[in-house]
């Protein structure tokens, strides 16, 4: 198999250089394309500074760019909001998917609560949009959450629809370590299959082998279907020491022929950190996607999306 060949044409959104609202500050994270006449519409997760104990919170938004990837218009507040208190998603909601249902546009993204014994658990949750821009949840909880096999840390929703039939693809956490005393999640790549979008059956298993040992940390997996086949592009990391260059995430890839079985090929990506810049230490959360004949892919750069996504044109073919 002959290596994909992507140019990076640079940085396409960073809110820290555009006037955004003091709740979008920072970070563009998980960037997702749903096309519209004539513009995309980008989804992503952001950040306004941290609070008097330096926590975060995250909240969804969207940027409207036309076809040369220029800006032209900045969501003025989130999608939707954050939930009530003790809810699943009352800290943060990150990252989210797009699709569009016949004249609905669902939504599937990650809910975060704060812990004591660790930082955070995540579960994922569903809302709707009759324009794309505004969401309505369907309820305070989620509707893929912890279960025996997969314990805590459900995030990283990627919705998909092949042969009438919705997968979400997803990560779930196996265990947590420790790092210099920091506890540090271990996740891999899941899938859940539905008829209808809204109750999904968990397929339980791993789909994605690790590379870099038992420990290695998988997330945003997202597939599109190209000439015969599906292709998975992912971001892998090392279980420690992970925020810099050495250990920090880097894109990977997989194919299959029926979306439960997948061949893992990193050699075959052919994207990786730049020399120098806002993608010289880690490259992570690619999204694909097809726009006037050409194929991209929107990525995340050093501190995983501080600086906002940039993009990459394919120079050769999907095979």
């Amino acid at each position: 198999m002959s290596q994909l060949k992507w140019r990076k044409l640079g940085l396409v959104f960073n809110p820290s250089e555009q006037n955004t609202p003091d709740w979008m500050n920072e970070f563009a994270q998980a960037p997702h394309v749903l096309h519209f006449d004539g513009y995309i519409k980008v989804y992503f997760s952001c950040r306004p500074k941290p609070d008097e104990n330096g926590q975060y919170v995250s909240y969804s938004a969207y940027v409207d760019l036309d076809e040369n990837f220029c800006v032209l218009k900045i969501a003025q507040q989130p999608i939707f909001k954050l939930g009530a208190l003790g809810t699943f998603d009352e800290f943060g909601t990150y990252p989210v998917s797009v699709i569009k249902n016949e004249e609905e546009y669902w939504a599937y993204y990650a809910g975060w609560t704060r812990c004591e014994s660790v930082p955070f658990n995540v579960a994922i949750g569903f809302a709707k949009s009759n324009n794309g821009e505004q969401f309505e949840k369907i309820g305070s909880g989620p509707i893929i959450s912890y279960s025996q096999n997969e314990p805590f840390v459900i995030s990283g929703p990627k919705i998909r629809r092949f042969n009438n039939k919705w997968y979400l693809f997803y990560i779930a956490g196996n265990k947590w370590i420790l790092d210099n005393g920091k506890p540090e999640p271990i996740y891999k790549i899941r899938l859940a299959i539905s008829d209808d979008g809204i109750s999904f059956k968990k397929v339980d298993i791993d789909l994605i082998t690790s590379e870099i040992g038992e420990d290695e940390a998988q997330a945003s997996p997202d597939v599109i279907y190209k000439n015969g086949k599906y292709h998975m592009f992912f971001c892998y990391r090392g279980s420690k020491n992970y925020r810099g260059k050495e250990n920090g995430y880097r894109i990977g890839y997989a194919s299959s022929i029926d979306l439960i079985n997948w061949n893992r090929n990193d050699e075959h990506v052919g994207i990786d950190v730049s020399e120098e810049g806002w993608d010289s230490e880690m490259i992570s959360y690619p999204h694909v996607f097809e726009l006037n004949g050409n194929t991209y892919m929107f990525y995340l750069g050093n501190h995983v999306g501080k600086q906002g996504f940039g993009v990459a044109v394919l120079e050769n073919e999907l095979l």
